[in-house]
């Protein structure tokens, strides 16, 4: 739920109406509102209702067609991997791992293994190997959730009593250890398996637990563009995170264990329960070299993920567990519920991913089976998955049941000792190795900029790519909006329109104004302000002098309030805060996993007024845009997304740039800016659009110039805002 409040005072009014531009005679081409005098109420706007959190619905609808699906696979598989910090891939250098300590058993073997899988970040882990083992083996990957001390989990006597009880487990081995027994049982069932670490658990790196995973309160000397850690304002501006880091892992675990000479790489599996169903289907879903997946009690439509290492920024925005469960199609994938959240699973998630498999022509892929027990990895539920790795990667294992064995002690279990050091826990620590991540990623995405139409091409796909999942939503096509006409004025020269521009598939409402001059030349002026589209206007309700201008050289003027500006507010001021979910944790994955920036939201109203104007039966010849007064930014990532739809662009950035965001309720955060460019990226993407921009320099922007260029486009550096009208008429 937003704690942002509807409960206003009255509305700030407006002596004059508001705009609407391209009409003939008294057909409107933009949409405007304006509220009388009264109290306030505020638009009709679906997204003034509560956010979504990771306690909503999140139901999966399956493709209609192959193709329908693979282009949506697509769009999801790039969207995760923004919300990971890993678009594009990263460079995946050779693993050398450290392997040590082997303890013996009767018939299996455990290792010690440890590695970095990026400069301070690290993967430790149990090699499990059956005993004597000749050949390839099919190979299984254990990440293990939120079990208490991860590895060296024990249950302990009094837990041990209740599964007992319950029919959880039959052994009293089994049921104190239960990492350990499926681990021992696979690699007696022939499998090489290899459990490792979720981030601060066990040996888990240089993070402590409490700060990856039980994190709540921003730190302050943790949070400036100098000096950050993680999950503040600056770490989200490059999607760096907690989930990410670890799918990364998850990945580098595939990249290692596939180059040992005794794995089968056409046989890998995974399987974890909970935070470990998470790292599952999430790794299932973004590397096709895991053949089957096994993720336990963490598919559902119901809760997807409480803790900060199963949610990103962008993760869950549109899609939801099930649906990544579902790109593991058409390789096999069975799941678990239990008295917990995905109670539900066989009756919700379950058909829709059997109608998804059916349509992939593979409808016995899919498997799920509710067990009345708590929130579990349990006997049962791991009975289940060993059936199903048997008959997946094909074990061939006749009699399948657990046997008793010598659990491993902390000490044996352990990667780190006196010969092995591990690495410090440090706020130091912390830093280095995210300015370590932060370092490749710009020298690799500093190769993209673009030199000719192909390296402009490659850059519109990685950079382009990340920004549609930033924003999250396409140009809005013919028929998308709406106007409600609610006044209509004429005055000295032009005729003044107010109404309501509504996008009818999302349930917005805009509040717009429109200005057409008598003497029309087919072309409109789109206005966008940051505070909104009452500055526009002079005190007195007359155009400001800019607007006259144009409305005087008989261009019509179209303007909006953007999402939480004007008429969205109750003194007619934009907020000063993003709105945020209820969560006592401040982190702003909880709230932007699953709903837009505030900021994306604001580009979507951009891209809803221009398709409508693009989209008047009158068809203006050409569509002007321009962004003043904080709303610079906003017009040029919309601009970047909406094609050959405008003729040109003006805006005035201010010098503003995401970088010098500091704070995670920031409206302008949008995680991901920094990462891919910031300001400058979003005005190379324009090209070859005619650009104009004040706030900047060819200096300042040199990505644009080099894009503008290999385009053969038009970019033109103003002395400042008030040069923008003038670059119009020129």
């Amino acid at each position: 739920m937003s704690d942002f409040q509807l409960s206003r005072r009255s509305m700030l009014r407006m002596s004059a109406s508001a705009t609407a531009a391209g009409l003939l005679s008294s057909e409107v081409l933009f949409a405007a509102t304006v509220n009388s005098a009264g109290p306030f109420v505020a638009p009709n706007d679906a997204r003034l209702g509560a956010l979504k959190d990771l306690n909503g619905y999140f139901p999966f609808t399956p493709s209609g067609s192959v193709e329908e699906w693979n282009t949506r696979k697509e769009f999801v598989t790039r969207q995760t991997m923004v919300a990971c910090g890993l678009w594009p891939m990263p460079e995946r250098p050779a693993i050398t791992a450290t392997v040590h300590g082997r303890v013996e058993r009767d018939d299996y073997t455990v290792d010690r293994v440890y590695f970095e899988s990026s400069p301070g970040l690290f993967v430790t882990g149990s090699l499990y190997l059956p005993k004597n083992a000749t050949g390839k083996l099919p190979t299984v990957l254990c990440p293990h959730g939120h079990w208490a001390n991860g590895r060296f989990h024990d249950h302990g006597t009094d837990e041990l009593k209740r599964q007992l009880e319950s029919g959880g487990e039959v052994s009293e081995v089994g049921g104190r250890h239960p990492l350990q027994s499926r681990c021992v049982q696979l690699a007696r069932m022939g499998c090489m398996v290899f459990i490792y670490d979720m981030l601060g658990y066990a040996d888990g790196g240089n993070l402590t637990e409490e700060l990856a995973h039980r994190f709540a309160k921003q730190r302050p000397e943790m949070s400036s563009p100098e000096h950050w850690g993680i999950f503040s304002a600056q770490s989200e501006l490059r999607c760096l995170n907690i989930l990410g880091m670890q799918t990364w892992n998850s990945i580098r675990v595939l990249d290692w264990i596939m180059t040992r000479p005794d794995c089968d790489t056409a046989r890998i599996g995974v399987t974890g329960a909970s935070g470990g169903g998470t790292q599952t289907f999430l790794l299932t879903a973004l590397d096709e070299r895991v053949k089957a997946a096994f993720p336990a009690v963490m598919v559902s439509t119901a809760m997807q993920g409480g803790c900060t290492c199963e949610n990103a920024s962008y993760l869950r925005v549109n899609t939801g567990n099930i649906e990544f469960a579902a790109m593991a199609a058409p390789r096999p994938i069975a799941m678990t519920g239990a008295d917990d959240w995905t109670v539900d699973i066989e009756t919700k998630g379950l058909p829709e991913l059997k109608q998804h498999y059916a349509m992939l022509g593979v409808p016995d892929n899919v498997n799920a089976k509710y067990m009345k027990f708590p929130h579990n990895y349990n006997l049962p539920s791991r009975m289940m998955m060993y059936e199903f790795f048997n008959r997946t990667l094909n074990l061939g294992v006749k009699d399948i049941a657990e046997r008793e064995y010598v659990p491993l002690t902390r000490e044996e279990t352990t990667v780190f000792d006196a010969t092995h050091p591990a690495p410090p826990k440090t706020e130091d620590a912390e830093v280095a190795m995210l300015r370590a991540m932060d370092a490749a990623s710009n020298q690799q995405l500093a190769a993209l900029t673009p030199k000719d139409a192909a390296g402009l091409k490659e850059y519109r796909r990685v950079i382009g790519g990340a920004l549609e999942v930033m924003i999250g939503r396409a140009f809005p096509g013919a028929g998308a909006t709406e106007f409600e006409k609610t006044d209509e004025v004429s005055k000295d020269g032009y005729i003044q329109f107010t109404g309501k521009l509504k996008l009818k598939a999302h349930g917005e409402e805009l509040p717009t104004v429109g200005l057409l001059p008598t003497n029309w030349n087919k072309q409109a002026v789109l206005w966008f302000d940051g505070e909104g589209k009452s500055k526009i206007f002079s005190s007195d309700g007359a155009p400001v002098a800019d607007v006259a201008r144009l409305l005087k050289a008989g261009y019509a003027l179209g303007s909006i309030d953007l999402y939480l500006t004007g008429e969205f507010t109750e003194d007619g001021k934009a907020i000063s805060q993003m709105p945020i979910v209820k969560n006592p944790r401040e982190f702003a994955g909880f709230t932007l996993g699953y709903n837009h920036p505030l900021f994306a939201q604001r580009v979507h109203d951009v891209m809803t007024l221009t398709s409508s104007t693009k989209n008047h039966p009158e068809k203006p010849e050409k569509i002007h845009v321009v962004g003043v007064n904080g709303a610079g930014a906003i017009v040029a990532a919309a601009c970047a997304l909406s094609g050959d739809a405008v003729s040109s662009v003006a805006v005035d950035t201010a010098g503003f740039r995401f970088g010098k965001i500091t704070e995670i309720r920031d409206v302008n955060l949008l995680p991901g800016a920094v990462k891919y460019g910031d300001v400058p990226a979003l005005l190379a993407l324009c090209a070859p659009t005619k650009l104009a921009v004040a706030g900047e320099t060819a200096e300042s922007t040199p990505v644009a110039a080099a894009s503008f260029k290999a385009a053969s486009g038009s970019i033109k550096y103003l002395p400042g805002a008030e040069a923008i009208v003038d670059w119009l008429l020129a």
